[in-house]
Order: structure tokens, then sequence, then C-alpha cells
């Protein structure tokens, strides 16, 4: 199989054998233009990520910084397939502020900074209506009556190459939106690109599945590369796939959600008109060394089994060797040349960066960051403030906080200010986030519930207490000496942790019975956490979490 992707390009490249010399009449043949294209969709309002996780993903001004690099290296072009401006669809109410906010800094930096050449439209770009998506968007088959702001396709010529880049919105994509037949808007919009000497089109696909997405592609002819958004469908980092997918003559290319990972394609046009080869670039090679080191040492292992049983068939042993003579030798050439571009045609290379605190920032972003999260808190506590307080039914439980709990049940507050828990709030106010709708509900108590945390009021609610975990506990309380009523809740269920706060995009260690050992013990449940024995705690997850994460820090970034 090795042997194969050795030859393999070399054999599917576009154009072998074709003169791109001279045409024979002394003119010399345009030459190649190479650039740079970043392939960007759901960006879903992170600006920055929640810092909860050990090693965050996800940074505007990380992902300003390395583009602003790579265009000071060459041409280059940015182009959004959307789904970029809010994390909620609808926005509810009372983070209609917060978010408007958010989304001016983002479209802001779209266009001042990155220069985002065109700007698909998804669901989370509807979060406040058509009027609040912003910049016209590339959605040829979403109707002029639908309120949404749409442009005509486009030439956009980059480093003197003309790429052609038109939008569609398939049917399902955004809830409630209908549009128009987008093969057949599609087909126009490629013909007349084409005719305006488009050399290369993108279309920038919002799509609810990758499936349709694909469907979509492989369907409509003229297409080289598709960016697609795939709303909630959209892979997380760990579900990425590593190259772009071939489908005919396109390549379809699912950028990663939240900005976390960035997609960037490294295009070289070479005249002739042959379809785009994905060639092996250095980020390709280096994760085929990668499993080609794995392969290695399971033949290596094979072989030296197969030396001391004097039973195998030589011929089988034979073929092991040929196919760990073939790694090996593979391995070698990619290090040597860790570009393997086709003789002919045009080509491209594909690689997605990861978008880590490693990575340098741009510190007019991140002063912009500051500025938005002053105005937003400044502008959540004044609306929260103008809302009603959430009341109780008559006869149900209202939150009462840990200072009511203490009067009884000394010895559990007291293991409980030992636990990450009681510092919950502090970490909010280091980072500035004590008044984000993003952050705050996992670090206080009772959020928007009659008695506990909002906006307006923390007073007696910072922290994750007692009543997180047990219920609101006024009716216990107010029992006094006389028989508890049963309106707590002795054990939680398994998932109200990992369901509540405890998500993979905030706890990206989280394990349940590791957490338990951390919050329980003496005089909170310590017969409990004997049954949990000995094992890795949450603490010792997080310290290995950072440990491998690292602690170096990108030039000009903030902590």
């Amino acid at each position: 199989m090795i042997a194969t992707i050795a030859i393999g390009l070399a054999a599917c490249s576009p154009g072998a054998g074709t003169n791109h010399g001279s045409g024979g009449s002394g003119t010399p043949a345009p030459g190649p233009i190479s650039f740079t294209l970043f392939a960007l969709a759901e960006l879903r309002g992170q600006i920055e990520p929640c810092g909860c996780t050990t090693d965050p993903l996800g940074d505007l001004s990380r992902t300003v910084a390395l583009v602003e690099q790579a265009r000071a290296a060459g041409p280059t072009v940015v182009l959004d397939a959307g789904s970029s401006l809010y994390d909620l669809s609808p926005v509810p109410p009372h983070r209609a502020d917060q978010e408007k906010l958010k989304a001016a800094l983002i479209s802001n930096a779209y266009r001042e900074r990155l220069k985002v050449a065109a700007w698909g439209l998804g669901p989370a770009d509807a979060g406040l209506g058509p009027t609040g998506a912003g910049p016209a968007r590339q959605a040829i088959n979403v109707a002029a009556d639908s309120g949404f702001s749409v442009e005509a396709p486009k030439i956009i010529e980059v480093g003197g190459a003309k790429v052609g880049v038109f939008g569609v919105v398939l049917p399902g994509a955004i809830p409630g939106l209908t549009v128009g037949d987008p093969g057949a808007a599609a087909t126009a919009a490629i013909a007349d690109l084409r005719k305006q000497g488009a050399q290369l089109v993108v279309a920038l696909v919002q799509a609810p599945s990758k499936r349709e997405a694909a469907a979509f592609v492989r369907a409509t002819k003229g297409v080289d590369v598709a960016i697609a958004g795939l709303g909630a469908a959209a892979p997380e980092p760990d579900k990425i796939d590593r190259r772009a997918e071939q489908l005919g003559d396109a390549w379809l290319v699912v950028p990663a959600n939240r900005g976390q990972i960035l997609a960037r394609l490294d295009i070289t046009l070479r005249p002739g008109g042959a379809p785009l080869v994905d060639a092996i670039g250095p980020a390709a090679a280096q994760d085929e060394r990668a499993r080609l080191v794995k392969t290695i040492a399971d033949l290596d292992a094979q072989l030296a089994g197969f030396a001391k049983d004097p039973s195998a068939d030589p011929s089988f042993v034979a073929q092991k060797q040929r196919e760990l003579d073939l790694a090996k030798a593979r391995d070698q050439e990619l290090a040597k040349a860790p570009l393997q571009a086709p003789a002919s045609g045009s080509y491209f290379t594909f690689q997605q960066v990861t978008i880590n605190k490693k990575l340098a920032c741009d510190a007019a972003i991140d002063g912009a960051k500051a500025d938005y999260s002053k105005a937003a808190g400044l502008a959540n506590v004044k609306a929260a403030a103008a809302r009603p307080a959430p009341v109780a039914p008559p006869g149900t439980a209202t939150y009462i906080g840990v200072e009511e709990c203490d009067t009884c049940h000394a010895k559990e507050v007291a293991f409980w200010k030992t636990t990450r828990h009681a510092g919950a709030w502090h970490t909010l106010e280091e980072s500035g986030k004590q008044l984000d709708y993003e952050c705050t509900s996992c670090h206080v108590t009772g959020w928007d519930k009659p008695g506990g945390a909002t906006m307006a009021r923390t007073e007696g609610t910072v922290d994750v207490q007692c009543e997180t975990c047990h219920g609101p506990g006024s009716i216990h309380a107010e029992a006094e000496g006389k028989e508890k009523p049963k309106t707590l809740v002795l054990k939680p269920a398994d998932e109200l942790c990992a369901t509540q706060c405890h998500t993979p995009q905030h706890s990206d260690t989280f394990q349940l019975q590791a957490y338990l050992r951390d919050v329980t013990g003496p005089g909170h449940g310590e017969k409990f956490r004997a049954t949990l024995g000995d094992g890795p705690t949450g603490h010792d997850l997080r310290a290995a979490g950072l440990a491998k994460a690292g602690k170096e820090l990108g030039a000009g970034c903030r902590k």
C-alpha cells in the first residue's frame, strides 16, 4: 500500500506529459501563480476560548496574527462559509446587548483585519434576525425579500489569479428560511464566473450535514474548492478531516467549529485548466511520517518474531521485509522533500492549523476584546436590573446560600471550602468574565432561578455552592427541628455535572468518578468517597492536561 501512495501522486497528476513551455511563437507561456487561501466557517461568535479547558483553542486575536503573517509572506485571501456571529440562534432577549457588541467586533475584525473577501450565510448569523446578520453575504439562492443582505457572485484577484466565489444555502441549513434551488443557482453562477475569467471557483456552502454538502458538491460541475459550514454538525477539533476530500474534480474542506482550527490551502495554478491535485505538503508529510513510524515499528516487531519461529513461511517473511523496506524508503523520501508536487498541472497543499495559546496575538484585537468585555458587562448589568427577579411558584423551594447551610452542616461546608467549587467565582474575577453570559452561570449557584444568582444580583450566591448539586434549600431550612421534608437531592444524578457545566467544550478532562473524589471526603460523603477507591482525582487529570499543554504563551498574548 505504501508503494501505491508513493507513486500514485505522479500517476494521477492532471496534464501529465503536457507541454507547458512556449507555444512556438517565441512568447513565453504564462507561469504558475501561487497564493494562500484560508477557509473559515462556524466561528459562532467565539472571539476567544473560555479558558476553562487545559489547552484552550480558538482566538480571533491569534487568527488575525496568523493570517497577517501569511499575508506578509505572499498573496493571501480569506473566505468564510458563514455561521460566524452568534453562539445561540435565536439569541435570548436578555443576551441581545452582549451579542450585538460581539457581532460588531467580529464584523469589524473580518472587514478591517482579516479582510474577508467573501462571506457566506449560516444559521449562527440569524440569531438576531436578518437585520442582525451584518454585511452582504454570498447566498445566491436566498431571495431578496428574505431580509438578508445578499451580494452577487464575484471575482477576487489574489496574486494575479482570478478566483471566482459564490455561496449557497442548502434546504434545511437555516431553520425557517426558504431557499431556491441551489443546484440551478450554482450552475448559473459558475458559468458566469468562468466567462469573467475565473481560474479557480470556490463555493461557500451551508448545509445541514456533511453528507448533504458532499452530495451538492459532487453534483455541481465546475467547482474547484468547496468550503462547507455544517451548523450543529460542524466537527470538533478531534473529528476534523486532516486532508481535503476529493469529490470528482472538486475538493471539500470542512473547517472546525468556533475557530479552534484554521484550514489553510496553499494553491499553485499552472496554465492548462486541469483539475487541482492535492499534493503532499509539509503538514501532510508530517502526518504520513507519524503513521510510517508506527508501521515500521509494527513490521520490525513482526520480523523479530518470525526470526525466532522456525515454522515461519519464508515467502510471507520476505513480503513483510519488502513492506518494511518500502516504508523506510518512503519515510526517508518525505524527510528529504516534504513538498511533493506533481510534474504538471495545478495543485494545492492543505493543513489544519491549531489555534492554541502558543501562537502570537494581535495587540489591537486583544484590546478590542477587552473593550468589548467592559462594554458588554455594563450593558448586561443594566439590562438585568430592569428585568423582574425570578419568582418561585407557591410551595416550591428557593435558593438560600451556603451561609444558611453552614448553620446546621458546618463540617460539610468546611470541606466544601477546600474544593475548587469554593473558588469558582474568583477564577471569573481574575479573567474579567464575571459579567459575561457565556461564563457566569457555571460559577454561581441557582443561576436565574428564584433566590439564586442573576446578572444583577450575585450576593450570597457566588461560587458552586451546596445547592448546585443538592437543590434549593429554603423548605428544608424552614423545617428547623421538625421532620425534614424530602425536598433536597442527596445524590445528584450522574449526568448533572456533564450536562450542566462540565461539558467537553468547558471541561476537557472531566471524568465523573475522578471529579467526585475531589468533592467528597471527611464531613461530606465520606462513606461514598470510600466506595470510589483509589484512582486519579479531577485535580490529577487537570494537572496532567495542563502539563501536556505546556506553559508557553504566544508573543503579545495576555494570560
